[in-house]
């Protein structure tokens, strides 16, 4: 690829889901990177926050919408000539077990973790295969393992890295395409999971509760939003150049636990 810092200000990047969590702290870290920004989300208020922090243009609306993700494309295109890093942070929750999910559950599930994924690449692409650029999409270790009554959840976040590898096999020459698979991030969603959690234990605070999540995994704690940001916006970077249709796995060491043991731990 070729080194974007040789380009300047004329780095542009879109992120999805950019309103809150973890596609918050991956627009502020491209901005202090020196990227100019189009950011997506749903919310107009907290997308129009974190524009007012990073300098960012806002484009208001689904990342399912190719009409929104071609609008962000043109502001892109207008303000820097084109895109060379495209972060799909879009998402949502899908959380209960098959008997308990219906038709239009399953698919609200797939459609904000996945069809905003698609979507985006789609319409993205050829912006980024004319600036040879890269894409990095946001799954979860739930793309790797099966949490509780979150069918439709790890569903979506299983195709999300069948999507990476895809995209990665097929546009190689061209577009780096890597996924990031966080654990327990603290973000405004997790903190809904947790504060049920902790309702559920009867604990005393949203902190017991991320605690008691976290307490077999070798971190014993949730990883922050900037953290999940800095492996994001490495993937993207010419320091990754040799890397596409990787999947980073930043779970504070989750998936590295061999569960038959944990009853031998100290």
């Amino acid at each position: 690829m070729p080194d974007m810092e040789g380009r300047g200000e004329q780095r542009s990047a879109l992120v999805t889901g950019a309103g809150s969590g973890i596609g918050e702290a991956v627009a502020r870290r491209l901005a202090a990177e020196g990227y100019d920004l189009v950011l997506m989300g749903r919310r107009p208020g907290p997308l129009e926050r974190v524009a007012n922090a990073t300098g960012g243009t806002p484009v208001a609306g689904d990342a399912a919408n190719a009409i929104a993700v071609r609008e962000a494309c043109r502001i892109a295109r207008e303000r820097r000539g084109g895109l060379d890093v495209v972060v799909m942070s879009a998402g949502g929750a899908g959380t209960a077990a098959l008997l308990d999910t219906d038709d239009a559950a399953f698919e609200r599930a797939l459609h904000s973790n996945l069809q905003t994924a698609f979507v985006t690449a789609r319409e993205t692409l050829p912006h980024l295969q004319a600036r040879r650029g890269a894409i990095v999409v946001v799954s979860s270790i739930a793309g790797l393992a099966a949490p509780p009554a979150a069918l439709g959840y790890a569903c979506a976040k299983h195709a999300l890295l069948g999507l990476t590898r895809s995209l990665a096999r097929d546009y190689g020459p061209e577009v780096r395409v890597n996924a990031v698979a966080p654990g327990w991030v603290r973000t405004p969603l997790a903190d809904i999971e947790m504060d049920a959690l902790a309702q559920r234990h009867g604990l005393a605070s949203r902190d017991e509760a991320y605690a008691l999540a976290t307490r077999d995994t070798p971190l014993r704690r949730p990883v922050e939003p900037d953290e999940i940001a800095a492996i994001a916006v490495f993937l993207a970077s010419p320091a990754a150049s040799a890397m596409t249709g990787a999947v980073v796995v930043a779970d504070g060491g989750a998936t590295a636990v061999d569960l038959p043991t944990l009853a031998f731990g100290t």
